[in-house]
């Protein structure tokens, strides 16, 4: 009995639903909206080697080579991901 029931479930078919396309569904972008990229929020930091840089995350205390503890700004542009920060 409990065969016949697997085979008669197996049998049915099975409804497919549609995905509607998320790219035609979209409104065409503004002139404005394309000359302005997605703006991050992050923050001016002066760097130890003299120059400003701007970054994404915290600011974090980490030790350095030398035993001490050093200030880095994280995730900074340019693929930089610590650099030291002038105190």
């Amino acid at each position: 009995m409990k065969a016949i029931a697997v085979l008669l479930l197996a049998s049915l078919p099975v409804p497919q639903a549609r995905v509607p396309d998320i790219q035609s569904s979209k409104p065409e972008p503004h002139f404005a909206q394309l000359a302005k990229p997605g703006r991050k929020s992050g923050k001016w930091y002066f760097a130890r080697t003299g120059h400003a840089v701007y970054c994404y995350g915290p600011v974090m205390t980490v030790s350095d080579t030398g035993g001490g503890l050093e200030r880095v700004a994280t995730f900074c542009k340019g693929d930089r991901l610590l650099v030291p920060l002038k105190d």
